[in-house]
């Protein structure tokens, strides 16, 4: 079993992490996590300069982890290239980035959204939306007569209503959350 840290960019990033569904696919794929996911408060904070930053990856290297995956957005940035150079890199670090924003996962599980709408629903290109979440506020406005005030409460709105990362992966625009599982998996099989 390989053991993992992760370090995440905000609130809604650590939510979905630390949902009973992911904790459950990380088991499937023999991964252990080391720690508790650590939201380190914005992407300034994941550059290599950043003392928070070197002082949570090594805690987590002192924990036992084998690994140390960082998820982060990419926003606005012009390639992904941009974003994994801003990031600390080591080793025994990966970096993931969520296109566009995490929430493009959102938009990719038509299942979970479709329950949550209470009406059939696919979006055809999730990653392709510049500010998914000004897109799910609106869309939930539309469908439900509310919006999302707290991000993080969204989050979990959309784990009660089913939303797993895997689903999201499984939406044939959505690349990143495709890419993320599969790290993993490659993180996990060369153990």
């Amino acid at each position: 079993m390989v053991k993992i840290g992760f370090i995440v960019e905000g609130g809604s990033e650590k939510i979905i992490l630390k949902s009973v569904e992911f904790q459950a696919y990380l088991r499937t794929q023999q991964i252990e996590q080391v720690g508790d996911v650590i939201d380190i408060d914005g992407k300034g904070n994941l550059r290599a300069s950043s003392q928070r930053m070197n002082t949570q990856v090594q805690l987590l290297r002192d924990a036992g982890a084998t690994w140390i995956v960082v998820l982060r957005d990419m926003d606005s940035a012009p390639s992904f290239t941009v974003v994994k150079n801003e990031v600390y890199q080591a080793t025994d670090t990966a970096t993931c980035i969520a296109v566009q924003a995490l929430e493009a996962w959102f938009l990719a599980d038509t299942q979970t959204l479709s329950s949550l709408f209470q009406t059939s629903f696919e979006h055809p290109s999730p990653e392709a939306v510049t500010n998914p979440v000004d897109q799910l506020n609106a869309l939930r406005k539309q469908f439900t007569g509310r919006g999302i005030g707290d991000k993080k409460a969204f989050a979990r709105t959309m784990l009660s209503c089913g939303f797993t990362i895997e689903r999201a992966a499984a939406h044939l625009n959505c690349p990143s959350a495709r890419y993320f599982l599969t790290k993993l998996q490659t993180l996990a099989s060369a153990n």
